[in-house]
This record gives structure tokens, C-alpha cells and sequence, in this order.
């Protein structure tokens, strides 16, 4: 970090400091920033996505310090996190990420900035604001917060019903540029919600992207809206959806039946109250035997499920590993069920019996992240203390390459998080007494290391 960087950080951070103050702090010309190179595209080519290495694309460097425009707002993130997004952005696929950039860039002279050699990654952060353009009203510097990766301008009528449906709608740090990881990010105003004020960074980072995509797919009306007494089928339960799954489902008055491949997550969830846990690694269910499935291991899983029902089929099926689960996820599903689909993280070509579907009269419903108010919902219930951060494990910046190598062999479990611009785990509690009346809950959550 440079000298001029650091003052303007302590700056923003001072809870003496005007607003004035931090907005006559000089900003740097170039910053440090995880990027992937327009000229290494194709370095991966003829490889296998297990093959990719996101070690060799993903890179710090000093690049540019990110424009500001109209409604916009730089952020200074303390800290980033994770996502599959990432890992996609950093082995250049289902396509490379600069196709959307340059998609982009002939939309509009606002859009022409996003379109470089580089890409800025990252779709989470929790920093400070250290400068606001033209039309914020809401924000000012020095205001701590959260950014969730809605990025979406709102100007044709589409929207504004849920402004997931948006023409314009993009993720941030995916399909925009100046994304989290760097010392100086680019968002809208849009994007901002208060920072929970007994989170640290790292924790506060975590949050967004995998907790408002979860909240959709569960709680809100334009996904599976659950109602209190549902069974929901939760796969990968302690991963960075499945964790916020399980919180939101039994919040809600749900019954999450939670599927994890170890004992030591089994035993974990049910530390925390789970009642309902199926072990698939100890259990052998194979729902594929090379390219064929296996209708057989459907059932068995069905049955499995039953049992810890009572005999009750699940109402909705919260989707995300797709291509492996798809196929059982549509089969268990009880007749005029539900199976919310956000990701397919084990493959997107999906296959399955539409005998089950149009017989039984079940709908797979597609989600895909959230809009503004419920991303603020989900994040006011983090500030109650009612959903806790399931973050695991910290990097460094020049170590975001290792994490998302980690996330992409899925060697990891819950929310990994990157320092950027704070200098430690642990900064950044505003309300210390809040944080220990909920400590036992977050602690807890993180054990899923």
C-alpha cells in the first residue's frame, strides 16, 4: 500500500474525520488489485476444467485506480471474499469474462471504461467510502458498509418489478470490472448497505453474495417463498449457500434435511441444532455410474429422506451443485414441490426424468442472486444477530489465487475471505458488547473448518 493510500484509508476510518476531510484526502493514480490478463485467455486451452489452475491467471498488480461517475461511489475494501465466480472469472470459463466486458463497453461511454486488458475480480467486499459522484445523496465518506453484487442501472421499466430483471442487470467483479479485490473499488450507490456492527472485515465480507442468493431462493416470492412447517432439502450444508440455507430455513420456522459429505460436518451441523443430516460420502449414494444415473439410488435417497421426515416428502429442493444432484433433487421433491436452482457447480448441462416433474406436477424455479431490498433484508437480519457469518478461512491479497485454487478442488468448506486493505483479522468490530452477547453464535458457525 502506498503512503498516499494509507492516509486516505486512516483518513476515512477516523471517526473524528468530517466527510470533507476524507473527500479532500488525495487519491492514488494506481492501486494493487487481483486481475486476470485479456492476453492470457486462452492459456488454459485443450485442459480440462479440473486441469485449469487458477494460480496461473490470478495475479496482483498495480493497475489503475477505478473511474467515478454518476451514482457511483469508491470504496476502500478492507476486506473481499470468495465465490465460484472467481474461479470461473480465473479459468476463463463457461467464457472468458472479457466477452461480457466487451459487451459492455459498446453499451455506452459509461460501460467503455469497464473494457480493459484486465479484470478486476471479486463480487463481495466490506470497506469504507472515500468518494461519492454526482446523484449519491444516501452515502457519504467514511460510511462503513457492505456491497452486495447486484450491479444494475434502472433505467428501462423491465426492472422495476425486481430489478433482477433488469436488461442492464450484471454481477459485479464478474460481468463489470473493478471488482473487490483492490485497494480502490467501483460500485453503484445501489449496491451499499450498512456494515453489521459487530462483524470484523473479513466477516462482514463474507456475507452478500452467497446470503442474499440463499435468502431468494428460500424466503422471497420471485424464488421458493417458504412458509413456516416447509421440509427443505438442503444440499452442501455447510458450504457458503448451504450454510446461510440451514440459518435461513430454521429461522423461518422450516425443517432443513441437510446433505454434507463428511462425518465431521454431520457432527458439526448437528452441534448446532440440525437434526436432520445426511452423510452421502458414509451413506455411498452414486447418483451417476459413469454417464448413466441411477434411478435406483434416487429412490433409496427418497427413502433415505422419509425417514427422517416422518414419511413426508421435501417441499423444496434449494439447488446448487447441479449436474451430480439434479437428477435426485427433481425425483424427491414431493408432488406440487419445489426445486429453486441458483448454480451448477458440478456441471451445467442438468439431466433428469420429466416424468417426475410434469406427473407429480412439481416446477424447478431458477434464481440468481437478489435484488436491492432483499440483499438489504438479508443483511438487516446479520445486524439482529438472527444469521451469523460462516466464514473459514482468511487470505492475504497475494494469496487469493491459493483460495480460489482451494474453492475450485473444493478443498474448502463456508466463506473464504481476502484481506485487502485492512492489516489484520480482526479489525474493523464497531459495537464490541454486541459482538460478545453473540459470540458463542459465530464462533460456532465458523467451526466449519
Amino acid at each position: 500500500m502506498t503512503s498516499a493510500l494509507r492516509t486516505l484509508v486512516d483518513t476515512a476510518l477516523d471517526p473524528g474525520a468530517a466527510p470533507e476531510d476524507i473527500a479532500a484526502a488525495p487519491l492514488p493514480e494506481h492501486i494493487r488489485a487481483a486481475v486476470v490478463r485479456k492476453s492470457e485467455e486462452n492459456m488454459f486451452a485443450g485442459l480440462s476444467s479440473a486441469e485449469k489452475d487458477p494460480r496461473k491467471s490470478l495475479r496482483v498488480d498495480e493497475v489503475e485506480a477505478p473511474p467515478l461517475g454518476p451514482t457511483e461511489v469508491l470504496i476502500a475494501p478492507m476486506a473481499a471474499a470468495l465465490n465460484f465466480n472467481t474461479v470461473w472469472t480465473s479459468i476463463f470459463e463457461p467464457v472468458s469474462t472479457f466477452r461480457f466486458l466487451e459487451r459492455f463497453g459498446k453499451e455506452s461511454d459509461l460501460g467503455r471504461r469497464h473494457d480493459l486488458p484486465y479484470h478486476i475480480v471479486g463480487s463481495d467486499a466490506a470497506g469504507v467510502v472515500v468518494r461519492t459522484g454526482p446523484g449519491v445523496t444516501r452515502w457519504k465518506p467514511g460510511d462503513r458498509v457492505t456491497v452486495h453484487c447486484n450491479y444494475v442501472d434502472m433505467e428501462g421499466p423491465e426492472g422495476h418489478d425486481d430489478s433482477m430483471i433488469d436488461a442492464s442487470q450484471r454481477i459485479w467483479g464478474f460481468e463489470t470490472n473493478f471488482g473487490a479485490m483492490a485497494e480502490l473499488a467501483m460500485v453503484k450507490a445501489n449496491q451499499l448497505m450498512p456494515m453489521p456492527t459487530h462483524l470484523t472485515w473479513e466477516e462482514a465480507a463474507s456475507l452478500s453474495l452467497t446470503l442474499a442468493t440463499s435468502y431468494r431462493m428460500l424466503v422471497s416470492p420471485n424464488a421458493a417463498g417458504m412458509k413456516q412447517g416447509d421440509i427443505v432439502l438442503v444440499w452442501g450444508a455447510t458450504g457458503g449457500l448451504g450454510g446461510y440455507a440451514v440459518q435461513l430455513v430454521r429461522n423461518g420456522g422450516g425443517i432443513p434435511v441437510c446433505v454434507v459429505s463428511s462425518g465431521d460436518k454431520a457432527d458439526l451441523l448437528a452441534s448446532l441444532g440440525v437434526e436432520r443430516i445426511i452423510d452421502r460420502k458414509a451413506e455411498g449414494f452414486e447418483f451417476w455410474d459413469g454417464d448413466e444415473q441411477q434411478p435406483s439410488e434416487w429412490r433409496r435417497f427418497g427413502k433415505r429422506i422419509r425417514e427422517l421426515t416422518g414419511g413426508v416428502d421435501v417441499d423444496i429442493v434449494f439447488e446448487h451443485p447441479g449436474r451430480q444432484t439434479f437428477g435426485a433433487s427433481v425425483f424427491v421433491a414431493k408432488r406440487g414441490g419445489t426445486i429453486v436452482t441458483c448454480a451448477s457447480t458440478s456441471g451445467y448441462l442438468h439431466e433428469y426424468d420429466n416424468r417426475y416433474l410434469w406427473m407429480n406436477l412439481k416446477r424447478i424455479v431458477s434464481s440468481h442472486f437478489a435484488n436491492y431490498k432483499e440483499a438489504w433484508e438479508a443483511n438487516r437480519l446479520v445486524d439482529l444477530g438472527m444469521i451469523h457469518p460462516i466464514l473459514t478461512r482468511t487470505y492475504a491479497l497475494e494469496e487469493a489465487a491459493e483460495g480460489a485454487w482451494a474453492m475450485h478442488t473444493n478443498a474448502h468448506t463456508g466463506k473464504l475471505g481476502v484481506l485487502v486493505n485492512a492489516r489484520a483479522e480482526g479489525e474493523g468490530v464497531a459495537d464490541p458488547d454486541k459482538r460478545a452477547s453473540l459470540a458463542h453464535h459465530i464462533e460456532a458457525w465458523k467451526r466449519l473448518t
